[in-house]
């Protein structure tokens, strides 16, 4: 992905990710680290971006929560 965005030394990252401008290999080099990072969570592959923020989300509510400190119960 730095490879590919070294490539474009005159394009700004806000024109760099334009949805509509976003040059092929760019695209190519995310959707490759996505592929890679997703198998480190999972062996099954995520449908959607929403899909895969939504589960590395969950996993670090569960990963963080030990961390929170106990709520403390008021008088009822």
């Amino acid at each position: 992905m730095l490879d590919a965005r070294a490539r474009y030394t005159t394009s700004t990252l806000a024109n760099l990710y334009d949805p509509l401008t976003m040059p092929p290999d760019l695209v190519k080099a995310h959707a490759d680290l996505d592929r890679v990072v997703d198998r480190c969570y999972r062996t099954a592959p995520f449908t959607s971006d929403r899909q895969r923020v939504e589960f590395l989300f969950a996993l670090y509510e569960t990963i963080t929560a030990p961390l929170l400190p106990a709520e403390k119960k008021g008088r009822g």
